[in-house]
């Protein structure tokens, strides 16, 4: 590895707080960058923006996705801001680029009644899996956490006297989310039937899989999959519908985007209110019963 790019892997490291998971993914866009330099006779700092938009070129005839392009182009932009921090460059050649266009996918979350259904009509059996397996469902649901930030819990992340859960978010960003009484009875029922495992190899984690490990993520995807299919037919059952039916249900009964912002660990609004589309049908409906124009 060169020296710019390891003191890049550095400063993405320490200064940006990204996870080993993102710094690993820019580093390999912007290598695959760099092979087409060398391909080309060319050096990051003799790049133009056109040499930039030919590589662009010959990634779609690729059939590379527009999402993944643009994903190595915003690697390759932050590579070039880095370079003009420390002076290795003198203009950023990205610095006016657009990312491509890419069709918005609609997200459908579980309805209200599948959430009901999927604790109703599966069987949760009163040992270590059964238990888990429902715990990790209301997590999902009552908290809007993430996959990772699941699997990440640790026993201190649970406060039984206040209720709420201690969540360590994206770039190391923590929140307390309230937990419902119902989620706290659950989180003691398994804390119960943990305690009975035979052997576990980290006392810390929360979320442990019969042989006492941390769960995978494949795990986590498997069970919310296998869960959800019995009482759902949409395409996509994962933790992160889950995550988005938690967001358009609290929307859907009257809560703040806000609120919802705090409690799903956004930096932005412009984050939470992708799950606002999913409320317009309810908005629609307030709107029809409540104004004056409308009364018969």
């Amino acid at each position: 590895m060169s020296t710019n790019l390891q003191a890049y892997q550095d400063y993405l490291v320490k200064e940006k707080n990204y996870s080993p998971l993102t710094v690993r993914a820019y580093l390999d866009d912007i290598l695959s960058f760099q092979e087409y330099l060398k391909e080309n006779s060319l050096t990051l700092e003799e790049v133009v923006y056109p040499n930039i938009r030919n590589w662009i070129v010959i990634l779609v005839e690729q059939n590379m996705s527009t999402t993944s392009v643009n994903r190595k182009v915003s690697a390759l932009k932050s590579y070039y801001k880095f370079l003009l921090k420390v002076k290795q460059i003198a203009i950023n050649p990205l610095l006016k680029h657009k990312s491509l266009k890419t069709a918005k996918k609609v997200q459908i979350p579980f309805s209200e009644k599948e959430l009901q259904d999927v604790f109703v009509e599966n069987e949760y059996p009163i040992d270590f899996e059964g238990v888990r397996n429902r715990f990790v469902i209301e997590l999902f649901y009552t908290t809007g956490i993430r996959r990772a930030e699941l699997i990440n819990l640790k026993m201190s992340s649970v406060n039984e006297l206040q209720k709420t859960i201690r969540v360590l978010g994206k770039r190391n960003k923590e929140r307390i989310i309230p937990l419902l009484d119902c989620t706290i009875e659950l989180y003691k029922l398994y804390k119960e039937q943990r305690n009975h495992l035979e052997s576990i190899k980290d006392d810390e984690v929360l979320i442990l899989s019969k042989t006492g490990n941390k769960v995978s993520e494949s795990l986590v995807y498997r069970l919310i999959n296998d869960y959800f299919s019995t009482v759902s037919k949409k395409e996509k059952k994962s933790p992160h519908v889950l995550r988005h039916s938690f967001a358009t249900h609290l929307l859907n009964n009257g809560a703040d985007l806000n609120s919802v912002k705090e409690l799903l660990g956004h930096a932005s609004l412009s984050s939470t209110q992708i799950y606002t589309h999913s409320s317009l049908a309810e908005l629609k409906k307030v709107y029809q019963d409540a104004h004056p124009r409308n009364k018969k």
